[in-house]
């Protein structure tokens, strides 16, 4: 593992009532009595980065934990993007293959809910070294700010992820925080506390019930053997549109084990050819047989699956595909762009997307609970609230796409998270760093119909307003069809950024152009920003700058001509004569924005207007 640098080190476990125990690290020795419950905790001296140690904690039994590291420890956590694992990026083979640093460790949080805060885990967590063998199951995110720390600071990184996609923040807030929160309080009070075990026993009930009313219930375990193979018989399965996800067809709130078939026909030209198979992206991991040879597995929900089809198997007739998805949590299934659905033969494609025969193997224990934002607080409870006693240097976080629906309130409902971590954490106002949405089209929003995503990253931005926090400006990396982009090289960069300067001292330059102030002069508008660093910029081969928009008092927007004169931006419209308000950047989908700073860092969206948002009556509900 990794232990915090230049801090006392808490040290906690549990025994049996009264039991003395001993824990010895390095020179240190330190001792400490179970109490009534039978928990102890005791403190440790601060250390200086190094290692490897052995830490021995003695009671009536001896633990010895081997080759730990003293370094810098950080928590990464939020949804999908921070979940988005390093095997998925742009170059993944690559940054896999050159990954070897045994001072970059990683611990993956198991995922869990919970009705009321837990002390430990729900299952085991390992911590791991950066090598081509562990750093592509690395949040990539974490993992490239990890890099850039080391580069820097030559010290032990060590990387807490605990993260799950899709999930909203007020899961990963405690229900304390709640309480003593103006906006929240009377929500809370009419939410009684969580008895997930009765809620498992009544929907593990339906799932069967459903399950029943599908396909006669689950198979008997000998029957699975079967279904891989060419010959088999499946015209009884249901069937299923792919790509597509499960909880969107016939088996919503399922987690568990589904396999697909798909029959195609092929003709004695193509009898025996190697061939590639693609599968589009599947939630979570698979593997695939075709004509009972398993050809390939992959693990991980982001990463688009090609399989090569070594020469031999294909086969004259009909030839079967057969994909087994096991769906750990939240979305199942064979998903992503149809296009990307297909069987390629000599270079010739054949599209698969469409009807797919399925078949239900399995059901896991977690299909059975509640989705983690069915109730706030389930995912600070079981995957937060174990940490507050482990010792970090800060946070890094990655959250707010499931919020945009609700961004006005995020200005209330993100600070008040992290607030709330500070405060369970007992470490005072520990760096808390994010990454600001990228751009992605997610329902066409913009300065005419209103952009929930712009409200979202101005909520973001408002949250620099706290202490100690920092962000990390994404607009020019998104992509517009993807709401997981594969860049995270520069997202992990750009957080350490902020850290090397906020944190580490090092004094660099750690952000793109801020809006500042604006000056109206006849029909323009000029524009001042801090953060300009050594000067406003924008990409050598651009001759002009884009994503600006003004408007007058009738507050319809048009885009606007933008010159750039020393540290400032001036904007004009021929169709508005008389400007009151301009905006950057600001859409679902940022679209070509330009606007840098000399060092590379893009401006960040703003609106100088405060006119109505479209989100500023959408208040959190249950699910």
């Amino acid at each position: 593992m990794v232990l915090q640098r230049d801090q006392p080190i808490p040290v906690w476990g549990w025994a049996s009532k009264n039991e003395k125990i001993t824990v010895r690290f390095k020179k240190q020795v330190q001792n400490a009595v179970a109490d009534e419950d039978g928990k102890w905790k005791l403190k440790l001296s601060a250390e200086p980065a190094g290692g490897p140690y052995s830490l021995i904690i003695q009671g009536k039994n001896t633990l010895r934990i081997s080759n730990i590291l003293v370094g810098e420890v950080w928590v990464c956590s939020g949804q999908s993007n921070m979940e988005f694992l390093v095997n998925g990026v742009t170059n993944a083979a690559a940054e896999i293959r050159q990954s070897n640093n045994p001072d970059i460790r990683h611990i993956l949080i198991p995922k869990a809910i919970s009705g009321e805060p837990k002390e430990d885990f729900a299952g085991n967590a390992n911590w791991k070294a950066a090598s081509p063998a562990n750093t592509g199951n690395f949040t990539a995110v974490g993992y490239f700010f990890a890099q850039e720390l080391y580069k820097q600071l030559h010290v032990p990184i060590g990387l807490i992820h605990s993260s799950w996609g899709g999930t909203d923040v007020e899961t990963w807030t405690s229900h304390e925080a709640f309480e003593q929160s103006d906006e929240f309080k009377h929500m809370i009070n009419n939410i009684s506390r969580v008895s997930l075990d009765s809620i498992a026993q009544k929907r593990k009930a339906e799932m069967i019930a459903k399950l029943q009313l599908l396909q006669g219930g689950l198979p008997v375990q000998g029957a699975i053997a079967a279904w891989k193979e060419p010959g088999f018989d499946n015209s009884n399965w249901q069937k299923m549109t792919v790509p597509g996800l499960w909880e969107q067809q016939n088996l919503e709130n399922f987690d568990g084990i589904v396999w697909f078939r798909k029959t195609i026909n092929l003709s004695s030209a193509d009898a025996g050819k190697a061939a590639e198979l693609y599968l589009g992206m599947i939630d979570d991991n698979d593997i695939t047989y075709v004509n009972g040879v398993k050809i390939g597995t992959t693990n991980g929900y982001n990463v688009k699956r090609v399989y090569k089809i070594p020469a031999g198997i294909l086969k004259e007739g009909n030839n079967s595909i057969a994909v087994r998805v096991n769906d750990t949590g939240g979305g199942g299934g064979i998903y992503g762009d149809a296009a990307d659905v297909k069987i390629v033969l000599a270079g010739n494609a054949s599209f698969l997307a469409g009807e797919w025969a399925y078949r239900v193997e399995s059901a896991h224990d977690g299909s059975t609970s509640i989705n983690p934002n069915a109730y706030p607080s389930l995912l600070y409870n079981a995957m937060i609230q174990p940490l507050v006693n482990f010792g970090i240097k800060g946070a890094i976080w990655y959250q707010g796409e499931n919020n945009a629906g609700r961004a006005y309130q995020y200005r209330t409902a993100f600070p008040l998270m992290i607030t709330d971590w500070r405060k369970n954490w007992r470490q005072g106002d520990f760096p808390f760093y994010f990454v600001q949405l990228a751009g992605f089209n997610s329902g066409n929003g913009n300065s005419i119909n209103g952009s929930t995503w712009a409200e979202l990253r101005e909520a973001q931005t408002l949250t620099l307003s706290l202490p100690n926090t920092g962000m990390a400006v994404t607009t020019d990396i998104g992509e517009s069809k993807d709401i997981h982009p594969k860049n995270k090289q520069d997202v992990g960069k750009r957080l350490a950024l902020v850290a090397l300067d906020h944190t580490y001292g090092k004094k660099n330059v750690y952000s793109g152009p801020v809006f500042q102030s604006m000056k109206t002069k006849a029909d323009k508008i000029r524009i001042s920003f801090n953060h300009a660093g050594a000067g406003l910029a924008i990409k050598k081969s651009d001759h002009i700058i884009k994503g600006f928009e003004i408007a007058g008092a009738d507050q319809h927007f048009y885009p606007a001509k933008a010159i750039m004169e020393g540290n400032e931006v001036i904007v004009s419209a021929e169709a508005v004569p008389e400007p009151v308000a301009v905006r950057y950047a600001w859409a679902d989908d940022t679209g070509y924005v330009n606007l840098y700073n000399k060092e590379g860092l893009p401006a960040v969206p703003f609106r100088t207007d405060q006119w109505n948002t479209i989100t500023l009556k959408a208040k959190y509900s249950l699910k």
